[in-house]
């Protein structure tokens, strides 16, 4: 856990299990506030981020990339402060020596709602343009949720175990978030 004066370094923590033997993530990261880099199957960096919550964050992370999410270092603080979470997710990174891509290019992927509308098929195109706004509401809906169906396949396929639950209205805009 950290001070206000003391950052620790990225190689001082130990690699964690994104996945406990249950197919979780670990339930000691809930509620706490802090620093987190994620790493992929090669402990190869993918992104540094910081949070209110570091297990729900961890939770986002798994279900919007859930090929790159392996290993993680967490550091906690004791009390909310975004310079100190900032200043030390600056610092791993120029530890780490390179930009992760999910703190750069792919920022998106790893931050923002999957958006499902471009795997809607030409057919669902061709539907989508010649329907009222209801009608674009349930093809959105229908589009959304056979993306949720692959991407809870690849939990599974990972061994993931926890509920996870879609928000629901999301869905309406084709979109896919936890709720």
């Amino acid at each position: 856990m950290s001070t206000q004066t003391e950052i620790p370094s990225l190689s001082s923590l130990e690699y964690l299990p994104y996945l406990d033997d249950a197919g979780c993530i670990s339930e000691d990261a809930q509620g706490k506030i802090g620093v987190y880099a994620i790493f992929n199957q090669e402990k190869v960096m993918q992104y540094v981020g910081y949070s209110r919550d570091v297990y729900l964050s961890l939770k986002q992370h798994l279900i919007r990339q859930p090929k790159n999410c392996y290993w993680v270092k967490i550091e906690t603080i004791t009390r909310p402060s975004r310079k100190i979470l900032e200043d030390i997710a600056s610092a791993w990174i120029k530890e780490n020596g390179a930009t992760p891509d999910g703190n750069d290019s792919q920022k998106a992927i790893w931050t923002e709602p999957i958006n499902a509308n471009p795997a809607m098929t030409e057919e669902e195109k061709a539907q989508y343009n010649q329907n009222d706004e209801l009608g674009q509401i349930k093809i959105r809906k229908k589009v959304a949720r056979r993306v949720e169906a692959d991407i809870q396949q690849q939990l599974s396929d990972r061994g993931v175990t926890m509920n996870i639950r879609f928000n629901p209205k999301l869905k309406e805009k084709g979109l896919l978030d936890l709720k």
